[in-house]
């Protein structure tokens, strides 16, 4: 199954590269990966064109913020898993081809998580992200232990209650 990602970035040029090999040197074999550049003044279009090719797709223009990149690349996105990655954050060796068997194996699930390391500059860890079940209620009152950036999730789902909500500039998700 094709699991798409799309990683929204601006002026992230000090991380943007380890963020894109992390998906780029995955194991799983059927990735589609879009870098939405909102239009960087910082050298990331040069970081992102060294793996063009290596890409679904990518764009480095003006856009209205995180939310608007994350929309407009899942927009493209043609997998059956999506998922996002900020540019400052990473994947571990893994991480997609534990979750498409996660999901694989498990066919009622429609969002997989895991705990997640808080990494520095240095991509020195430097604390955790517990994941932990949660439901509705909980998430209205603030208690977030979804990592996003170790979610993974069906895309007919995101059909059905995506995209963003735009109004959201931060904890869109």
């Amino acid at each position: 199954m094709k699991v798409s990602i799309v990683t929204p970035s601006f002026n992230q040029a000090r991380y943007l590269e380890r963020t894109i090999l992390s998906v780029l040197e995955q194991d799983y074999p059927e990735i589609e990966y879009f870098v939405m550049d909102g239009g960087s003044t910082d050298g990331s279009r040069a970081i992102i064109e060294k793996y063009a090719d290596k890409l679904a797709g990518w764009v480095s223009e003006k856009d209205s913020g995180q939310t608007d990149a994350i929309n407009k690349g899942f927009a493209r996105a043609t997998g059956g898993i999506l998922a996002w990655l900020n540019s400052d954050d990473t994947y571990n060796p893994g991480a997609i081809s534990s979750a498409v068997k996660f999901l694989a194996e498990n066919p009622q699930v429609g969002l997989v998580y895991a705990e997640t390391d808080f990494i520095d500059e240095d991509d020195r860890v430097i604390g955790r992200f517990p994941a932990a079940q949660t439901d509705y209620a909980r998430l209205r009152n603030g208690y977030v232990h979804i990592p996003q950036q170790a979610a993974f999730w069906r895309a007919d789902l995101w059909k059905q209650v995506g995209p963003l909500d735009p109004s959201f500039y931060f904890a869109m998700d």
